[in-house]
């Protein structure tokens, strides 16, 4: 698609009345000529007709029309940018959008009516409405925003559309990794989230600016984390507590262990998701997906029938608070390994067993059991609702036992002479 400026009013291209410029083009779809004045005149004897632009040198020249020029260039730039940036996204171009870029772009209408912050709210505000986020989601979000606030102030940078680029993406890093002391899974997620929010500001034409595109994300690491076996699960579960509120914290946890449920899936459980032998989920993250199927035996059956088919929930902030202190109670106190990798550092840390502890290990406690007596990754995935191996896999924690049970295998038939 191409375009071209004209004058309003040539007067047979030697009049010396300055007249109005006006940008035009063709849009071959809408069957339909876009014409947008510049805000700019030129008499018609300093105009070059042949090419569509002030005279830059010779006798027709006038004074200002090197000027005038730049701000007809600041059109064609604005024009080719925006054409660029609708086919890059895969949306088709259209005269409206023309318009309405020429119009923010050229003080026609006020760019202070949707300010950055004011977008993201407007953002969230929508997605609550149209019930498209978990409430995880939701406070994931709105921890993103308070990051971006303290960003703003942390390093003094305006946020503004058009202060997103390759500058934002550098210092909003370093603040996440230096300040926020954020692992590089944590802030490859964030990033993914913020860049969420920018594809829909574009999209709803809050911003033209598509510089936040190329930022990349890092890639994601897998860090040790703990496991329990089935000998710990087993002493957690006769463990007595303290009180009946940590017994009923324990219960939650064990049950997680011995279904792989995830801790806001767990909710979804009452009398009629389950039959006789099993639990009948659907999943929590992708409604599109297959109900998934995970079997129930004697303790998980047992743990369901005690609260009459309704575990005893609560927030999973204050679940993986008392779990910590059941675990600590219970005498798990020795020192685990974990890992923590913050952009291209990687340090192996040590902790105690009970502080390591949260509703994720019991997911990640579920998958490695099963895989360390040889339950085919299908059936377990199958259960616990996992549709790619990479992520899977980063469940599987191996432990001693299981490393010296696959020696034994291996290599037992080997005798010393």
């Amino acid at each position: 698609m191409k375009h071209s400026f004209y004058l309003k009013n040539p007067q047979k291209q030697i009049g010396e009345k300055p007249t109005l410029i006006y940008f035009t083009c063709h849009f071959n779809k809408e069957k339909k000529k876009f014409v947008y004045s510049t805000g700019e005149s030129i008499a018609p004897i300093n105009w070059d007709f042949d090419y569509r632009q002030p005279y830059l040198k010779g006798k027709y020249k006038a004074l200002n029309n090197m000027l005038v020029n730049t701000q007809l260039s600041r059109y064609t730039q604005k024009f080719e940018e925006t054409k660029a940036l609708y086919l890059k996204i895969n949306e088709e171009f259209t005269s409206k959008i023309l318009r309405e870029a020429f119009d923010l772009e050229f003080k026609k209408i006020s760019k202070t009516i949707h300010t950055f912050f004011n977008a993201y709210d407007k953002f969230m505000e929508e997605k609550q409405k149209r019930k498209e986020w978990k409430q995880s989601t939701i406070k994931r979000y709105f921890n993103i925003k308070n990051h971006l606030i303290n960003f703003e102030k942390n390093k003094n940078y305006k946020l503004t559309f058009s202060t997103i680029d390759n500058n934002f993406d550098t210092e909003f890093k370093d603040f996440c990794y230096t300040s926020l002391d954020h692992s590089t899974n944590t802030f490859a997620r964030n990033l993914g989230l913020f860049k969420t929010f920018m594809f829909w500001a574009l999209k709803n034409k809050f911003t033209y600016n598509s510089a936040f595109v190329d930022f990349k994300k890092p890639e994601r690491v897998i860090t040790k984390e703990i496991a329990l076996n089935l000998d710990q699960v087993n002493e957690i579960y006769n463990y007595q507590t303290k009180s009946q509120a940590l017994e009923r914290v324990k219960d939650v946890f064990v049950f997680q262990c011995l279904t792989g449920l995830r801790y806001g899936e767990l909710k979804r459980i009452n009398k009629r998701t389950v039959t006789e032998n099993s639990i009948l989920i659907k999943e929590e993250k992708d409604v599109t997906k297959e109900v998934r199927e995970i079997p129930l035996f004697e303790v998980s059956k047992n743990i369901l029938e005690k609260y009459d088919f309704q575990l005893p929930l609560i927030s999973n902030q204050k679940q993986n608070y008392f779990i910590k202190e059941i675990f600590k109670d219970a005498e798990f106190t020795f020192e685990v390994e974990y890992s923590r990798t913050k952009n291209r550092e990687h340090k192996i840390l040590k902790a105690p067993f009970y502080n390591r502890v949260s509703t994720h290990t019991a997911r990640r406690t579920f998958i490695t059991i099963l895989k360390n007596k040889g339950i085919a990754d299908k059936t377990i995935m199958e259960m616990t609702g996992h549709k790619d191996f990479k992520t899977f896999n980063s469940y599987y924690k191996v432990d001693n036992l299981a490393k010296h049970d696959a020696i034994n295998k291996a290599f037992s038939s080997l005798k010393l002479d």
